[in-house]
């Protein structure tokens, strides 16, 4: 498909990022007049770009009106997940829907494994949609750098190429996961609307992305948000990126576990929700140590909001779970940590709208960008 007038353009994109958004509602959202509205969708629709759902009555006197919808013969792209334990791939429409899901666990096994059955999905879902799929986003949890190549030190992996998930596809976007659920906190969750926002994401370890003006933060080589290596934790800890006192070390599972004095878990996430049930179903010692571990997650907070001025924040993954479970340990922490004048209009510290999700929809939120960058061109 060549490049497609602004209008059509600028009219794609508001239907992707408003869904249920009207023929009309987009003409005045774009400052075009209604007939130039209907020449732009009619061009949209002939494409197989956009579709007309039913005329739903109007909300005054007017006429009914129709929603912009994804075409059912339209493109869509690929969204894969990778997470500690387990993978997820989605084959996702305009507007954010997803209209197909595989996954799977994998156990922390070893990344051609791994990536052996996530290329496997892609292809299966390549395979029933053909040529509609635009590409494949991929989100990870690691450093990645030039967009595929992914150092997770908590896997074990280092400088494994994304790219081969999808050899024949036609565009391959990957980025760290709590980048990619911040991306997605901002534009389809807790943060829609906020024009900055902070988003945190506990797995095993911390990390997390600012959104400033609807853009991402990313840093000289993208690689931003690591926030989980800033030395907020215990320094006699070591982290497995090779430094001492990580704040990500004093957050997660791992951190619950020696507080416990239980062995380090082999899954961190898993095991920190196990321990906030026991918490919550009377275990003292549990209930101690999620509160002392929701107060180092909140001290770390304060720290962010005294450097980056959010919005909002937003948390994800085991960082939702301490909110839950304790708190008034973390906002108690958070507040004390505070500069006076931060506490006087301090940001909400909210759990993530999208949930365990974020990460899919943002790499899915990667590809539609890039794919409405070239069609601009």
């Amino acid at each position: 498909m060549g490049a497609l007038p602004e209008r059509a353009v600028a009219m794609l994109a508001a239907a992707h990022r408003q869904p249920g958004l009207s023929r009309a509602d987009a003409s005045r959202l774009l400052g075009i007049g209604s007939g130039g509205a209907t020449e732009v969708v009619g061009r949209l629709v002939a494409e197989r770009l956009l579709a007309e759902g039913a005329p739903a009555p109007a909300g005054g006197r007017g006429r009914p009106t129709r929603q912009l919808t994804a075409h059912p013969e339209g493109p869509v792209v690929l969204a894969a997940a990778i997470s500690h334990a387990s993978w997820r791939v989605d084959a996702v429409e305009l507007g954010g829907v997803s209209i197909g899901t595989l996954t799977g666990q994998h156990g922390a096994a070893p990344a051609p494994v791994v990536l052996g059955a996530l290329r496997d999905a892609v292809g299966r879902l390549r395979a029933r949609l053909g040529d509609r799929v635009l590409g494949l986003g991929v989100s990870a949890p690691g450093v990645v750098l030039d967009g595929r190549y992914l150092d997770a030190v908590g896997l074990g992996w280092t400088d494994v190429d994304l790219a081969v998930l999808d050899p024949e596809g036609p565009l391959v976007v990957a980025d760290n996961d709590a980048t990619l659920a911040a991306v997605a906190e901002q534009r389809r969750g807790a943060a829609a609307g906020a024009r900055s926002s902070l988003h945190l994401l506990v797995d095993a370890g911390l990390g997390g992305a600012l959104v400033d003006g609807g853009r991402l933060v990313g840093g000289a080589r993208g690689t931003a948000g690591e926030f989980g290596h800033l030395p907020l934790g215990d320094p006699a800890v070591r982290c497995p990126c090779g430094a001492h006192g990580c704040w990500g070390t004093a957050v997660d599972g791992g951190a619950l576990a020696r507080l416990l004095g239980e062995p380090a878990p082999g899954h961190p996430a898993g095991y920190a929700r196990q321990v906030v049930a026991r918490a919550a179903a009377g275990d003292g010692s549990a209930r101690a140590a999620v509160a002392t571990t929701a107060a180092a997650l909140g001290r770390g907070i304060a720290g962010l909001v005294n450097a980056l001025d959010p919005e909002v924040v937003t948390l994800g993954g085991g960082a939702a779970d301490l909110l839950a479970a304790a708190p008034d340990d973390l906002a108690g922490a958070c507040h004390d940590g505070l500069m006076r004048i931060r506490r006087l209009d301090p940001p909400p510290v909210v759990p993530a709208g999208l949930g365990d999700a974020g990460p899919l929809v943002g790499a899915a939120e990667q590809v539609w960008d890039r794919w409405l960058e070239r069609l601009s061109r």
